[in-house]
């Protein structure tokens, strides 16, 4: 296969097998003058098992950006360059944007090598509808938390996310209170010998032992979508100011902008307020 140069390609590798992985990246990564890694000493052990000896340049969250300019230097020198993850498929959850960015910008070639992704190898087996949204990594803190599952509970899709194993009971204590009556299924070690999915009902949830490793793929599913509280203080507020400065007509369509009522609710809102119904 011949490959582009001054091209940079995005090439899926294992997320745990190692035989996990196309021919077709194979051939892409034997063929590349330079891989980047996100971590040399993990893309190591799968280069010598397909036995593919290439000059690797680390490319990580914390040196990306820095990165950027001597590896576009190696591109527009005709270089062949491929970037891979620890495992998967990178750019989802992984470092690249930055590079992917600017190699648009630029007008660089960028081919995609599709392969094995633990998000839609989750998926595969969880049962729950096709329709989903993948956030992956979620917040640390419980308030930045709350607030995205407050958000998120809006939605009827399933939903996908990747958390730190060590840290699964204290995201299903603040799962319970917006995910209520849907289903779970936790997926770890995908593809590796010790492969395991665990599935249930939220609110049935008992914490795990703290013997669980690594990152997992926790997959939430589709439900019936809360809905948003509404102040009707706040609201009410809004119309008598908006019903000083414009018709009942106009104050209707800026509510509708802002909120969502019902139109004829606002309209008798207005009605009410122009009667003094409502002080």
């Amino acid at each position: 296969m011949k490959l582009f140069s001054n091209s940079l390609y995005i090439v899926s590798t294992p997320i745990g097998n190692l035989d996990d992985i196309t021919l077709r990246a194979i051939d892409v990564l034997k063929d590349s003058d330079i891989i980047l890694c996100e971590d040399t000493r993990r893309s190591i052990k799968l280069l010598n098992h397909l036995k593919i000896n290439k000059k690797l340049i680390s490319y990580h969250k914390f040196n990306e950006k820095k990165q950027i300019f001597k590896i576009i230097e190696h591109i527009n020198k005709g270089k062949i360059l491929s970037l891979i993850s620890d495992a998967g498929t990178p750019l989802l959850s992984d470092p690249g944007q930055f590079l992917v960015k600017e190699c648009i910008d630029r007008n660089i070639k960028i081919v995609p090598i599709p392969g094995v992704s633990s998000i839609t190898a989750a998926m595969s087996v969880s049962g729950f509808s096709d329709k989903f949204l993948f956030y992956g990594f979620l917040p640390k803190k419980e308030k930045e938390l709350e607030k995205l599952f407050s958000s998120l509970s809006l939605f009827e899709h399933t939903l996908v996310f990747f958390i730190p194993a060590v840290n699964i009971n204290f995201y299903f204590k603040v799962l319970k209170k917006y995910f209520s009556g849907r289903r779970f299924m936790i997926g770890k070690e995908i593809t590796k010998i010790h492969e395991n999915f665990i599935r249930g009902d939220i609110d049935n949830y008992k914490n795990q032992k703290n013997n669980f490793k690594g990152e997992i793929t926790l997959i939430i599913s589709e439900g019936t979508p809360k809905k948003q509280k509404i102040d009707e203080k706040k609201i009410i507020n809004s119309v008598k100011k908006y019903l000083k400065r414009y018709s009942v007509k106009d104050t209707v369509d800026l509510i509708m902008k802002r909120e969502k009522i019902n139109k004829k609710k606002i309209y008798k809102l207005c009605i009410d307020i122009k009667n003094e119904k409502i002080i």
